[in-house]
């Protein structure tokens, strides 16, 4: 059996409707998994899943809208996968905010609270929500996706960067918990990806010619290249990986 067949396994996805999350989706899939497609528009969740069980087979995605902000909702999430499912295996923190560009001085408290609470404390509810199934078999496996912004700086997305930093964090601090009950926690930080989310740094011809220019592969990433981790880390081949984050760059960070 391949290191990195999941077949068996139940994914819960947040954020992949598109971009990052989407394409994991379908890689999971690809490799055996049982996937569910969830962001905040159920339609657009409803489509992924449709393609998914096109492509896979019927019952292999459920979609279930819930906003990362709201707890009740992610509640919901977790309680539809095991309706539908039976257990979470897997759970891959993607979706994330970032409503302000520009100097942390500037910054609005409730924007600065609202990037706060979907990028770090949201992933806090979901973990704790799968945590104790997870404990009971003593097996499973947590993804955050993080971003290169939490190992720098930055003058424009400084608060975002701050979430990042404490997503590895709490990966970190999760692991120590967890490890025990066979559970790994580790993060994924991309550079630059061509996706919705990051419009804002790859429309720019003058800014992505500059990053394309410094960095090692002189390319800014593309949605699939980040779902190969996420199928690393998920699957038999990341067993003995825990509480790291797992560099996907370009190499811009060297």
């Amino acid at each position: 059996m391949s290191l990195f067949d999941v077949t068996g396994k139940v994914a819960i996805i947040t954020g992949s409707s598109r971009g990052i999350g989407r394409a994991s989706a379908f890689e999971l899939a690809e490799h055996g998994a049982k996937v569910v497609i969830s962001s905040r528009k159920q339609d657009a969740c409803d489509a992924v899943a449709a393609e998914i069980n096109g492509k896979y087979g019927e019952n292999t995605a459920i979609a279930v809208a819930a906003n990362i902000s709201d707890k009740t909702g992610l509640q919901n999430l977790v309680d539809e996968t095991r309706k539908a499912f039976g257990k979470v295996d897997v759970l891959v923190c993607n979706a994330a905010s970032n409503p302000y560009y520009g100097p942390q001085e500037a910054i609005a408290d409730e924007q600065f609270r609202k990037i706060l609470d979907n990028n770090i404390v949201s992933n806090h509810w979901l973990i704790s929500m799968v945590v104790p199934e997870m404990r009971e078999r003593g097996e499973g496996s947590i993804v955050i996706v993080s971003s290169i912004g939490g190992l720098r700086g930055s003058s424009i997305i400084g608060a975002y960067c701050i979430s990042k930093a404490a997503d590895m964090q709490l990966a970190r601090n999760l692991a120590h918990e967890y490890g025990q009950h066979g559970i790994r926690v580790n993060c994924i930080a991309p550079g630059l990806i061509r996706t919705d989310f990051a419009r804002a740094l790859w429309e720019d011809e003058a800014a992505v010619a500059e990053r394309n220019r410094t960095t090692p592969l002189r390319r800014i990433g593309e949605p699939h290249e980040i779902a190969g981790a996420v199928v690393y880390l998920a699957s038999p081949a990341s067993t003995f990986m825990t509480g790291q984050t797992l560099v996907v760059d370009g190499g811009v960070t060297i």
